[in-house]
């Protein structure tokens, strides 16, 4: 799997996702059919690229995928517009990996993308698990 290839033009890390095919077990698709009434072949995703776009959790077309196709770029750090109100965070995304998008494209942009994939499984684990401690940012114990 190149990587590459499972990066969502809006900066998430599709590879890294619990619901991402490649990161399935069996227990993991039977546990969330059951508790989103869906089929068991009806978990999973090839990621926001794989999908052309379409999220499981997303409500209707995703309007950043039309954006960057609509302005012929790869990810939205590549946009003179960056960034814009499609990636603005909230309080309300904080269960998703939403808020980390901006984050996630500024790395991209000014260390490269191989480099921050390198990185990202970290920044992730950051995000869901390490304590917010101002000016310091999403900090994991022992840091």
């Amino acid at each position: 799997m190149d990587k590459k290839d499972c990066i969502a033009p809006c900066g998430l890390d599709c590879f890294n996702c619990s619901w991402f095919e490649a990161n399935l077990t069996d227990e993991f698709k039977r546990k969330e059919a059951e508790r989103l009434s869906l089929s068991f072949d009806e978990v999973g995703c090839k990621g926001c690229r794989g999908e052309q776009g379409k999220c499981y959790w997303a409500q209707g077309d995703c309007a950043t995928w039309s954006c960057v196709e609509g302005r012929g770029v790869a990810y939205c750090f590549e946009c003179d517009e960056f960034p814009c109100g499609l990636l603005a965070p909230t309080e309300k995304g904080s269960d998703y990996p939403h808020n980390m998008k901006i984050y996630n494209l500024c790395r991209m942009k000014t260390r490269g993308i191989e480099a921050w994939i390198e990185e990202s499984a970290l920044i992730r684990e950051r995000y869901y698990e390490g304590d917010f401690i101002v000016g310091r940012g999403p900090v994991l114990e022992g840091e």
